[in-house]
């Protein structure tokens, strides 16, 4: 199947772009964050078969709105951001649905581990931005990982019964691409 943009490198444009998360916090309600260092890349061949995605996210980047969250966060506890400061994902394969949705399936690396996971993707077309003349791409996509797959154990039991965080991240992703240039 061909791809809907032109050949070439398309770069995420990290100021019209955001990853954000939520967890379960206590069984009651969710926390939601979001990383600001984010670079990816779509590199577009003629076919899916030869496209692929890269992506690199700084763990030092998070926002929770919390401050003392965030340094708990990135500490030895969690993500030992200094050991471990990017989380990647590279592409294996990129497979076509309906109305303009895709799954993205790739390696993901995070705290020294690295799995399988596939993002379910929507592409919503391109646009020129008339304020420098590039072509961009919109894009969404969601998945969910399991953080003990990654190493990621830190909890703290509750009284009622189970723990203070859930084991499975919900990401969501919005990216805007800047197209090659002509």
């Amino acid at each position: 199947m061909s791809v809907p943009l032109k050949a070439g490198t398309w770069n995420v444009d990290p100021v019209h772009s955001t990853l954000q998360f939520s967890v379960k916090h206590l069984g009651i309600s969710s926390i939601r964050g979001r990383f600001s260092d984010i670079e990816a890349a779509l590199d577009v061949g003629d076919d899916l078969g030869s496209t692929s995605l890269t992506a690199t996210v700084g763990m030092g980047s998070i926002d929770t709105g919390n401050a003392d969250r965030d340094g708990h966060v990135t500490s030895s506890d969690i993500f030992d951001a200094e050991s471990n400061p990017k989380m990647t994902f590279t592409s294996s394969s990129i497979e076509a649905g309906a109305d303009g949705s895709y799954q993205v399936t790739g390696d993901m690396s995070l705290h020294g581990v690295t799995r399988t996971e596939t993002l379910d993707v929507t592409f919503f077309g391109t646009g020129d931005n008339p304020l420098d003349g590039s072509v961009r791409a919109g894009f969404s996509a969601t998945g969910t990982i399991d953080r003990t797959n990654y190493g990621i154990d830190w909890n703290v039991p509750l009284a009622a019964g189970g723990f203070m965080l859930g084991t499975d991240i919900a990401i969501s992703i919005d990216a805007q691409l800047v197209g090659p240039a002509d």
